[in-house]
Parts: structure tokens; C-alpha cells; sequence
């Protein structure tokens, strides 16, 4: 079988690759070709065009890269086209994502979605275009389906990715010496994945150094981004330790994150949080209008209630994140309510393989 996958971000790639993974075990004869990123193409995943090449966040910054969007839409699908694939699977990356969704249906290509766009977020009428587009959609928290339900969407809750990812990790027997770290507890720095993540959110998170004299802050860096990204940090004495963000929780006693998949993540490795985001003014006042949710994180959401304090925007400062940290470090009672949290979101995720689960369906519904 010949499959096109598409991909927009280090995340989906990451799950992308491993659902190829499981595709190629169940399909000797598979081939891969699409958009994606260096985690795919190691799974053998032909990149017509790289992840990297398009990325894009916010509402302000999207508007204004419109037109380099629309030159790499145009570019995936003529490919698709001359690829002439046996199914189109789209991971996440949903305003993009779903534009090829359109596409692909109107050509008579079978459309199967793994991590929908979270459109029960906001306007959340787009759920009726997955209906018309999608053939099948995968859904990886646990909520999903029963909105998807409401739009009679043939949606499946297959698990959550990250606890593949949880299973395969094996901490680094070394991680203190090989990275020249002390032995002070961690408070781990996860400012995200992206340039405009970064650039946003760093600043404040350093300013934290001076009222933890006793800790040792480590970022959690990523090396498809530039390094000269985390010179701030480094200038402040804080070690930035690239490409081992799963050694870093392991080892942390907390941790401050951008709001995002990491913050599942770090519940998962069980380490009390802070979960904080800003963006332009412009991108939040949008945003502010759209979204019909009463939290950003993912552990909330899931939980349903909040488990850990969201520190957005304005309240994203170094007064209101020392104060967290304080209650995170200090107060057992306060720490063991957010792991107990933790706990009751680990039950609602199940023990499903997301990958497996999600190649198998794929698998089915193209060989009836």
C-alpha cells in the first residue's frame, strides 16, 4: 500500500513516525512518501516537504505567513496527485491539515485523521467539515469522541501516543555527569518547541533563577530550533540541555511548561507543574473570543477540573510563577493533590497503544 502522511510540528512527527512504524509492521509492501519532519524520515518516510519549511503559530502570525502557506498547500497537493496514494493520513496540524482533507476527498482519496484538530475548542461547527471530509477519525483524549459523537462524526478513541513514547524511554544512567549537572533538585524549563514559543516565554522564566538559590534550573532544548535561541539562558547561568526532555522530568522535583503536549507529558512522568503561556496581544484577544473552553492545558482538560495552575498572559510573570513554585516545592499537602490529579488522569487515558490501536483500524478499513 502506498500511504501519504502528513505532518506540521516536532509533536506530530514524532507520532507520525511511529504510526509508520506500525503501519510497516502489519504492511511489508508499504511505501510512505509526504510532509513531515526528521522523525519520520527515519521510519523511511519520503519528505516531499519538511515540516520545518511551513511552520507557523498564532492567529496574528498565521495571517501574515497566509501566502507561504497557501505556496506549500499548493505544493502537497500536486504531490498527492502524482503519488496516487492508497490512503491520505493527516496528523494534527489541523488549519492546514484539514484544507488537504477537503482536497483529497473531492479526489476520491480515502481521508483517515490521527489526533483530530481540537475543534471542540472553538467554532466548534467545524466538526461538520470533519464529517464531510474524514472518513475516519483517530482521537487520542479520551473526551473526544463523545463530542465527535454529537456531529455524527465515525470517530475511535485509541489511547494517547505519549504513553508509547513513556514505554520505550529508559533514563540515562549518567544524565547528572554526561550533561555537568550538580545534584541541587531540578526545576525543569520547558519553553517549547517553537521560535515564537521561545521568544515569548524565555525571558520570564529566567528571571526565576534568583528566588530558588537552593535548585538548579535546567531547559529542555530542542535542536531543530537555533541555538543562539537559549543564549539568554545560558548568559544567566541556567544549563540548556537539548534533545532529552524526558531525562529532564525524570530526574526534576518540578517543572514550569508552555502550554502544549508537554504538559501531558509531564504529568505523566508525575512531576508538579506550572503551566504558562503568552502570545501576541492581537493572537490572544482573537483567541480569548474563540475558545469555548475553561482551560488551556491538557491535564486539565482531561481532568475536567483543575489540577494545575494556568498561568496565561498578564498572570504570566515571575511574582504569580515563584508563588506556584513555592506551593509546589513547600507544601506537601498542595503537591500530593496535584499527583493524586495526575493519578486520576492516568486512569482516563487508559493503557491502549495509540499506535498499534491506529495502524490496525487504518490497515482494516483500506484491505475490506
Amino acid at each position: 500500500m502506498k500511504y501519504y502522511i502528513i505532518s506540521g510540528e516536532r509533536s506530530g512527527d514524532l507520532h507520525a513516525s511511529n504510526l509508520i512504524k506500525s503501519l510497516k509492521a502489519k504492511d511489508l509492501n508499504a511505501t510512505f512518501r509526504g510532509m513531515g519532519g526528521d522523525y519520520s524520515k527515519k521510519q523511511g518516510q519520503e519528505l516531499h516537504v519538511h515540516y520545518e519549511e511551513v511552520a507557523l503559530m498564532g492567529f496574528l502570525e498565521v495571517v501574515l505567513g497566509f501566502r507561504k502557506v497557501l505556496k506549500y498547500l499548493s505544493l502537497v497537493k500536486n504531490d498527492i496527485l502524482n503519488y496516487q496514494p492508497d490512503v491520505v493520513i493527516l496528523v494534527d496540524y489541523g488549519g492546514f491539515n484539514m484544507k488537504i482533507a477537503k482536497f483529497a476527498n473531492t479526489n476520491n482519496f480515502p481521508v483517515h485523521y490521527y489526533i483530530p484538530p481540537k475543534v471542540w475548542a472553538w467554532n466548534q461547527k467545524r466538526a461538520l467539515k470533519i464529517k464531510k471530509y474524514v472518513d475516519k477519525v483517530y482521537c487520542i483524549l479520551p473526551f473526544e469522541v463523545e463530542f465527535f459523537e454529537k456531529f455524527q462524526v465515525n470517530a475511535t478513541y485509541v489511547g494517547n501516543p505519549l504513553l508509547d513514547e513513556l514505554k520505550e524511554f529508559k533514563p540515562h544512567d549518567f544524565f547528572y555527569q554526561k550533561n555537568e549537572l550538580s545534584y541541587q533538585p531540578i526545576i525543569a524549563l520547558l519553553p517549547g518547541s517553537r521560535k515564537q514559543e521561545l521568544a515569548n516565554m524565555m525571558k520570564v522564566m529566567i528571571s526565576l533563577v534568583k528566588d530558588f538559590p537552593n535548585a538548579q534550573f535546567v531547559v529542555a532544548g530542542v535542536k531543530n530550533l537555533p541555538e543562539d535561541l537559549y543564549q539568554p539562558a545560558i548568559d544567566a547561568g541556567i544549563k540548556v540541555v537539548f534533545d532529552q526532555t524526558y531525562d529532564i522530568l525524570h530526574h526534576a522535583n518540578a517543572a514550569i511548561v508552555t502550554s502544549g503536549t508537554a504538559t501531558l507529558e509531564t504529568a505523566l512522568f508525575r512531576i508538579p507543574q506550572v503551566v504558562v503561556y503568552k502570545t501576541s496581544s492581537l493572537s490572544y484577544a482573537i483567541a480569548k473570543n474563540l475558545i469555548r473552553v475553561p482551560y488551556i492545558s491538557l491535564v486539565n482538560l482531561i481532568a475536567g477540573r483543575e489540577v494545575v495552575k494556568e498561568l496565561i498572559q498578564s498572570d504570566f510573570n515571575r511574582e504569580l510563577i515563584s508563588e506556584e513554585l513555592n506551593k509546589i516545592l513547600g507544601n506537601n499537602i498542595y503537591r500530593g493533590m496535584m499527583l493524586q490529579g495526575y493519578d486520576d488522569i492516568k486512569n482516563k487515558i487508559g493503557e491502549n497503544q495509540a499506535s498499534s490501536t491506529t495502524a490496525d483500524l487504518i490497515w482494516n478499513s483500506i484491505n475490506v
